[in-house]
């Protein structure tokens, strides 16, 4: 299973498009937002995908949660999500409180999620701290002087493609 991984998009739709391009050329069916969506009217690009979103500390869009809800489900939008696809435990987050980051990668447990995808630096990022593995996939808008970017995750074979847009 492949899946999209995307953050920071605030409002760009061109570059968004363009990612979203290559996540349908690449039969991703999953996307994993990890935060800053900003405006709801963003959302009407992803709907052919099976999505989840991190409420980012740049969603304010009093009109985003009702936009999810209709066009994902009320669930889909958290401060954090704690999902599970081909038994790959997964958590997602943007990133903007550094301790619950802390606490989702160091979990008293220990490796208690495989991966922690999060956003909010705009510095693609991929590590792996224990046994988790750590993801940022960079930003799509208000890249400034980086290359937008994003990636796609393959849970089967654990590969990371990133995308520069």
């Amino acid at each position: 299973m492949r899946i999209g991984l995307i953050s920071d998009t605030h409002d760009e739709e061109r570059t968004l498009g363009l990612a979203l391009a290559r996540f349908r050329q690449a039969q991703v069916k999953t996307v994993l937002h990890a935060g800053d969506v900003t405006g709801a009217f963003t959302l009407k690009l992803f709907a052919d995908f099976d999505m989840w979103i991190a409420r980012g500390n740049m969603d304010h869009d009093p009109k985003l949660a009702l936009a999810v809800a209709e066009c994902f489900g009320a669930e889909r939008l958290a401060r954090v999500h704690e999902l599970s696809f081909n038994d790959a435990s997964i958590a997602l987050t943007h990133g903007d409180s550094w301790q619950r980051l802390e606490t989702l990668i160091r979990a008293p447990s220990g490796g208690q999620h495989r991966y922690v995808i999060h956003g909010h630096t705009h510095v693609p990022n991929d590590e792996t701290l224990g046994s988790t593995r750590v993801i940022n996939p960079g930003a799509i808008g208000r890249t400034r002087w980086r290359c937008a970017t994003c990636a796609i995750l393959d849970l089967t074979t654990a590969d990371l493609q990133w995308i520069e847009l």
